[in-house]
């Protein structure tokens, strides 16, 4: 099975208020993840994985396509993050969960 493929330019925002930080790799699921406009399922970076609730372990790295099922993919678990440029706002639980999971630290501003 091909991980890899190129369909479109990608427009990644840096959400890292750091250049040091850790991930791991996770089985990044398709379940409740739309088609875009080109049809391809996309978890964005910056999404918390695995949903943005107290579940919350870590935070997803790099875009990962599910288009053709659950795929592996980079999840941060720690970092300094930039909130704003997040696709998402975070509930309150996955912020608690992340605090409590794993090593990720918010920083409002640049």
């Amino acid at each position: 099975m091909v991980y890899v493929k190129n369909y479109d330019k990608a427009e990644d925002i840096n959400f890292l208020a750091s250049a040091k930080y850790v991930s791991y790799t996770y089985q990044i699921s398709d379940a409740g993840v739309t088609a875009n406009a080109q049809g391809r399922k996309i978890v964005k970076a910056g999404t918390p994985y695995p949903a943005n609730d107290a579940t919350a372990v870590g935070i997803v790295f790099t875009d990962t396509d599910v288009t053709e099922g659950p795929q592996p993919g980079a999840v941060l678990v720690d970092a300094w993050i930039l909130e704003a440029r997040l696709p998402m706002a975070l509930a309150a639980a996955a912020k608690t969960s992340l605090a409590a999971k794993s090593d990720i630290k918010f920083k409002q501003s640049v």
